[in-house]
């Protein structure tokens, strides 16, 4: 960096210095021994900074003033843009924070070629930029630069304006000034190393603390036999993965599951604000389809400009009928294992945080009855794990899933994981499993089937096996496929009007008692209107509550889960 014109005209230039005269021996050692006292002095103070702002700033003036210079300043190249920026200054202007663009001026050319200088004639140097003296109103008439450099790394430069009494810079000078900007440059490069050393420290210890509040976020461990069950192992230190369990009055059970596009710091902030919106929501929220619209609008509104959106699965188990009702927005299909058999349920709309309308109220929800069975919900990173050197994919997961299904849940989600991470293998994507079981004894009879007065026969047989293989004697048995089909004729006539679908069920319950369980999806009905009507009106196929409930010990309508229409419960007493 130059300030102003020439104050001789080149020719001049090599006269004057032809004229020089040389300094005598005794002069020359004792300059030498002066500028290794100043060197010494100048390394100590850069290796002990405290401040290393103001110990160059000192260090400036000291050089400036020993060297005999009329104005000083130091340009560090911006690790960012790559300009120069001054960052300490000596003399009549204070040009602190100036930036000039890579390679302009003589310092640049200094930085460019990593090599110290002399220009006696800044006038006549084609890289001088006298825009600045014209600025500042200060006459440059002659520069010494020399680079701020550690090996390959370009530093900065620092620069000696003008000696006085209009002398000129000599060699000597020069090793001078390139001995002490060795100095300087090992000094800032020590300097942004510990500062890079303390921020990644720094970044490290608040990783910590983010990884610590996500996990306090997970649910913990629940109890044994509890039926909702799930494990997260993140890839590092923070995830964007969640799960979520909730229980709600009457024995039901919100859950969820998600994941975060992308990765880092930001997916772990999505990821916390959507699982705690879920978290309150879940307690208000009955139907999974309107929750997850709730979270997609207010995700749309606060975060739907940083373009991350989540993938995510939601749903309600009730607990006395095994069943759950589930919505997907555009997460992984869970699985339904039952039986040795498969059942996926893709997504019935996009991801959250896409789009406000793309995720309204009414998003398809599916009614699943689990009828024994476990629902396992993932994230892609089980998907898209590698297992023998192929990716795992859907078929994989199946595979796993009935290789591990005799352990119980949380063992069982473990070793799914633990065959996925094998020792010392580093993760290439957060893991997250989740289980919903039914926690009823298995049941002797599931079925999911039409009712119609020609459709009944098969159902009737079905039950008349189930109530046997439960140790109901003829008559006892005969008894419950009665009672069954009368209650089915009830919802065809006066539920469905006609076809409908009915869900099953027939189990023994704790006591070793026949528990037999109905639920339609006809309009609800009043159950204090339900009453058996006296036996002289009674016709053929019209026996009505009064005959179901002369054979079966109890007889209840309970509240539906979400989803369906009337809930209706049978027991028969065991000999």
């Amino acid at each position: 960096m130059v300030f102003g014109r020439a104050a001789f005209p080149p020719r001049l230039v090599g006269r004057i210095l032809k004229l020089m005269p040389e300094p005598s021996p005794r002069r020359r050692s004792n300059s030498y021994h002066r500028q290794l006292d100043l060197i010494a002095e100048m390394s100590h103070d850069f290796a002990t900074a405290g401040n290393l702002g103001e110990t160059l700033q000192r260090g400036l003036q000291k050089v400036a003033a020993f060297v005999g210079a009329e104005a000083a300043s130091l340009f560090l190249v911006d690790e960012t843009t790559g300009e120069l920026v001054c960052e300490a200054c000596v003399g009549p202007v204070d040009i602190s924070g100036l930036r000039l663009p890579p390679g302009q001026g003589i310092v640049g050319r200094v930085v460019d070629q990593n090599k110290a200088t002399i220009v006696n004639d800044a006038h006549s140097d084609p890289h001088f930029a006298a825009l600045i003296d014209a600025k500042t109103g200060f006459s440059t008439r002659s520069i010494l630069c020399a680079p701020l450099s550690v090996r390959d790394e370009r530093l900065g430069a620092v620069e000696l304006i003008n000696k006085a009494g209009r002398g000129l810079f000599h060699p000597g000078d020069r090793q001078l000034l390139r001995a002490l900007g060795v100095s300087a440059a090992l000094a800032i490069s020590n300097a942004r190393l510990t500062r890079a050393m303390v921020d990644q420290e720094r970044v490290r210890h608040e990783l910590q603390l983010a990884a610590e509040i996500q996990r306090g976020m997970l649910p913990g461990r629940m109890p044994d036999g509890f039926p909702v069950v799930g494990i997260n192992r993140p890839a590092h230190e923070v995830s964007g993965d969640f799960f979520d369990i909730v229980e709600l009055p009457g024995g039901r059970i919100a859950f969820a599951i998600g994941d975060v596009a992308g990765k880092g710091i930001n997916a772990a902030l999505l990821m916390a604000r959507t699982s705690s919106i879920f978290h309150c929501l879940a307690k208000s929220h009955r139907r999974p389809a309107a929750l997850l619209a709730t979270i997609n609008q207010e995700l749309c509104e606060t975060d739907g400009r940083r373009g991350m959106f989540v993938t995510m699965a939601a749903g309600v188990l009730d607990r006395a009928t095994g069943s759950v009702l589930l919505a997907n927005a555009g997460h992984e299909p869970p699985l339904l294992y039952r039986d040795g058999d498969f059942t996926a349920f893709p997504a019935g709309a996009p991801p959250l945080g896409i789009a406000a309308s793309l995720v309204p109220p009414t998003m398809p929800e599916q009614w699943i009855e689990l009828g024994g069975g476990a629902l396992y919900l993932f994230t892609d990173g089980l998907t898209e794990s590698r297992s023998e050197d192929a990716m795992l994919g859907a078929q994989g997961m199946r595979r796993l899933i009935g290789e591990t299904a005799a352990l119980s849940a949380l063992p069982r989600l473990q070793a799914i994981i633990d065959r996925l991470t094998p020792p010392g293998a580093a993760l290439r994507d957060d893991l997250t499993l989740l289980v919903v079981e039914d926690g009823r004894p298995k049941p002797l009879l599931a079925a999911r089937f039409e009712v119609c007065p020609e459709c009944l026969c098969d159902m009737r047989h079905r039950v008349e096996a189930a109530a046997r293989a439960a140790g109901c004697a003829g008559g006892s048995a005969a008894d419950v496929v009665l009672a069954v089909d009368e209650a089915c004729q009830n919802v065809i006539r006066h539920g469905y009007r006609g076809k409908g679908e009915v869900i099953l069920e027939m189990r023994r319950d704790q006591a070793g008692r026949l528990e037999i369980q109905l639920i339609d999806f006809a309009p609800p009905v009043d159950p204090a209107r339900v009453k058996s009507r006296p036996l002289d009106q009674l016709r053929p196929g019209g026996l009505g509550s009064h005959f179901i409930r002369s054979v079966m010990d109890e007889v209840l309508f309970l509240p539906p889960p979400e989803g369906a229409g009337n809930f209706l419960k049978m027991v028969k007493g065991m000999p």
